[in-house]
């Protein structure tokens, strides 16, 4: 039996009881073993598993972001075993880190908290309290454990305990490193991309603040496929301290570049990246650059065989024999001049075909159309423009087509199988899907009377309300958009205040949406929604708390879309801008900058609406999916979204915080007689799509959305100190926010 003890009063707690205890007793408590309870326990067995263990967590890289699960798991597991130990049992002689295990449990028990450096005792009192709580948060705790842990290794001179844990460390290590292969990467340079192209940002420096900085944790690791060997990059001396690991290679000359050597740089964390040289492959981490030629490839793609002739009759009945140079030749399957791939050619054929494009499918679908489309070699027609980027396409080379007869639809290989309109599936072969029978979003009970399926756990029934004189109410908010119901119909429930515009409730079930390439299945909101990326629209920046959205349902995807996102789409003809606008972005392109709202986004997608003349105008999704045209409570009359003049010289007052209305950017008017004016955020709010009286979560504590309209004064935020303008504010541990940003500062 394995226990909590106190060496006084010999106060004793079973572990399983002492976990479930929400104080500590007044003294120290310290582990103590039953050993004939231990008796069967293999001495050697309980050596190789601690030995794991730790190895284990030395290479849990304790960053921010690293998983709580893992390391409180592991962390947990080596102080039960050392606890379950008996030390006076060990076989003769004692290894050199069993050794080390007593003296440090010998250390550990005879400490005495209140003479230790308080950054030690403060730890110790932390990892304690976690470890007796197994429901406590490690997210929480582990920003406090890293600044303490920081502070400890400075301390001078080092505590004994620290200083055994350390030994402990580098001996396992030194097991390791017999049992696995390491070769130490140290690149010199780091480089960052600008306008497509590497740039030196300046040397690699390290941190080298002494011993601790060397330990896994610091490394990158790089696993190549087929290969046993372990890479990795010490961020604590860049390989200096590494004398015990062979070093990989820095700089090397390769066939597909024979004019200058290729040496080992490392890209910028912060950087845009581009393709490899010699895969389709994002450059990653480190890789080999060679700085006057803007040659650039992973190092995986070292590893590739030579390869000078290829057989690919999918393409071509002639052997294809390697061009090694890189020259702007165009590829007869993409149409591309590019010189960033290597180049297979058939000289008699005047056959040209990039590496990259080898792979290229015959025949798949799309999400920018509805039917599939397969590979042609050249098309019939003139004057072809790609139905995903709106360009012109080149007849003589290849292409895809839609297979029904009858459809023109036309699109640029490389456009056809970006990442974001192609699923990856190749389809030659395969039979066309049985399209699923659509399944509505409501059963009609009788006329203007339905039942919708986001409503049937109530089973209450929908009535149209087709009454377009009635007075506006900014209380009566569609449960779908979640914005008030201006104008139009609308169906409400009998029972009880559930409402949904007429064109929400006829919303597919599921649909397909041009920046996505799977299936979309509309769902709604819940309670216990999390403040993560995964829950956050794809294309704005708004959470996805209550309301429809459609989401993604194959495994490991996130994408996820408002309906007032997913319900616009190409070409898109908005006030904003004179000529019609598409989705022609491409993954690997920087995001462009909105045209209208002229601030960068924190939106997962680089997509917006772009014009595809000369004007080089580009709208956000954030910006497209804001109501052309609104009400307000204190006016009859229906307000439009201004988009400002420049050369405005008027001056214009809100009607909501009575502070000036800049007239060059948006805002809402009132263009009949009484001029009323409003900023954006003053009517609709700054957090968009929130109901008062639903809720999310900020990492595991709710936060409620409260109503900010029943009290006489407007209560204080928290963080920014300002009253609350919005019509919603959020409340975290009994303190104010007016919005989520503010509440995210803490």
């Amino acid at each position: 039996m394995v226990f909590y003890c106190c060496l006084s009063c010999d106060f004793p707690i079973k572990i399983s009881c002492a976990r479930k205890r929400s104080k500590w007793h007044e003294r120290t408590l310290h582990l103590t073993c039953n050993v004939s309870a231990l008796a069967d326990v293999s001495s050697m067995d309980s050596e190789s598993e601690l030995i794991s263990l730790i190895t284990q967590l030395l290479f849990v890289h304790m960053e921010l972001n690293s998983e709580e699960s893992e390391f409180t798991s592991l962390r947990n597991q080596i102080i039960s075993l050392m606890s379950s130990m008996d030390l006076n049992s060990q076989p003769k002689p004692v290894t050199e880190f069993m050794s080390l295990i007593t003296q440090t449990i010998s250390v550990f028990n005879s400490i005495d908290l209140n003479c230790l450096p308080e950054p030690l005792s403060k730890l110790i009192l932390l990892l304690y309290a976690n470890y007796m709580d197994s429901d406590s948060s490690w997210e929480k705790l582990k920003f406090i454990f890293k600044s303490l842990f920081h502070n400890i290794l400075t301390l001078e001179p080092e505590p004994d305990l620290i200083s055994l844990i350390h030994r402990i460390f580098s001996v396992v290590i030194s097991m390791n490193s017999k049992s696995r292969m390491f070769f130490s990467l140290y690149p010199q340079k780091r480089v960052t991309l600008e306008h497509g192209k590497f740039h030196v940002t300046e040397k690699v420096y390290w941190s080298g603040n002494g011993k601790w900085e060397c330990f896994p944790g610091k490394w990158l690791e790089f696993k190549y496929l087929g290969d046993d060997i372990t890479y990795f990059r010490c961020r604590g001396c860049n390989g200096d301290n590494h004398e015990e690991y062979k070093n990989a290679i820095v700089e090397i000359q390769h066939y597909l570049h024979r004019n200058h050597s290729l040496r080992l740089v490392m890209l910028d964390e912060n950087s845009r990246t581009r393709k490899c040289y010699c895969c389709d492959d994002n450059i990653q981490g480190l890789f080999f650059w060679c700085m006057p030629c803007d040659f650039a490839m992973n190092n995986a793609c070292l590893k590739k065989p030579l390869v000078f002739s290829i057989d690919h009759p999918k393409w071509h009945e002639h052997t294809l024999a390697l061009f090694p140079r890189q020259a702007f030749l165009t590829c007869n399957l993409c149409a591309l001049a590019d010189e960033r791939s290597p180049i297979y050619m058939c000289p008699s054929c005047d056959f040209v075909l990039h590496l990259k494009c080898i792979n290229l499918p015959r025949v798949i679908r799309i999400s920018r159309h509805y039917h599939r489309i397969s590979f042609t070699f050249s098309f019939n027609q003139g004057d072809l423009s790609c139905g995903v980027c709106r360009r012109i396409i080149d007849n003589k080379y290849g292409g895809y087509s839609c297979i029904k007869e009858g459809c023109s639809y036309v699109v640029h290989s490389r456009c056809a199988t970006q990442q974001n309109v192609w699923d990856g599936k190749e389809l030659e072969g395969e039979p066309e899907e049985i399209e699923e029978e659509e399944v509505e979003p409501f059963v009609r009970i009788s006329d203007g009377i339905i039942q919708h399926f986001s409503h049937q756990l109530h089973h209450h029934h929908l009535r149209l309300d087709e009454n377009t004189c009635r007075d506006y109410d900014e209380n009566k908010v569609c449960q779908a958009c979640i914005t008030p119901i201006y104008f139009g119909n609308f169906y409400s429930c009998m029972q009880c205040n559930f409402i949904l515009h007429e064109e929400c409730a006829n919303l597919s079930r599921k649909i397909y949406h041009p920046i996505h390439p799977h299936l979309l299945s509309l769902g709604y909101g819940n309670a216990m929604v999390k403040y993560t990326y995964e829950n956050k629209c794809t294309a704005c920046p708004q959470l996805c708390v209550v309301g429809f959205f459609y989401k993604c349902n194959k495994d490991g995807c996130r994408f996820k879309l408002h309906v007032q996102c997913a319900t616009i789409s190409e070409p898109l003809v908005h006030e904003s801008h004179m000529h019609p606008l598409f989705l022609t972005s491409k993954p690997e392109e920087e995001r462009r900058i909105c045209l209208v709202c002229k601030g960068p986004q924190r939106v997962l997608t680089k997509e917006t609406f772009n014009c595809i003349e000369e004007c080089d105008f580009a709208l956000c999704f954030g910006c497209a999916t804001l109501p052309q045209m609104v009400r307000y409570k204190h006016d009859k009359h229906i307000l439009t979204l201004s988009y400002g003049e420049e050369t405005s010289a008027m001056t214009y007052w809100c009607e909501v915080c009575e502070g000036k209305v800049n007239p060059k950017q948006r805002f809402y008017v009132c263009d009949e007689y009484c001029c009323l004016t409003l900023h954006i955020e003053c009517l609709l709010g700054r957090d968009l799509y929130m109901n008062p009286g639903s809720s999310w979560v900020h990492y595991d504590d709710k936060v409620p959305v409260l109503p900010n309209n029943h009290h006489m004064t407007r209560p204080i935020c928290s963080q920014c100190e300002q009253r609350c303008s919005q019509k919603i504010f959020f409340q975290l541990f009994g303190l104010i926010y007016c919005s989520v940003f503010c509440l995210r500062k803490l």
